[in-house]
């Protein structure tokens, strides 16, 4: 809601740069969708790394808890 209010107040404050990031709101979306992909990306491969790194104290840790 509060948004939405702001919306309204830049339209009726400046209606021609509201116009404007209307028009070029999906084109940077656009633009940026590869970067954001790309930490998508990232944030997976460092997880993957975390594990295999941490398999072996893993199991070393979980090994002295049974009983």
């Amino acid at each position: 809601m509060l948004t939405l209010l702001l919306w309204c107040l830049l339209f009726v404050l400046c209606w021609p740069l509201a116009l404007a990031v209307l028009v070029l709101w999906p084109i940077v979306w656009l633009l940026t969708l590869p970067l954001r992909l790309f930490g998508i990306t990232l944030t997976a491969v460092f997880a993957l790394l975390a594990a295999i790194l941490l398999l072996p104290a893993r199991l070393l840790g979980t090994a002295g808890k049974r009983p």
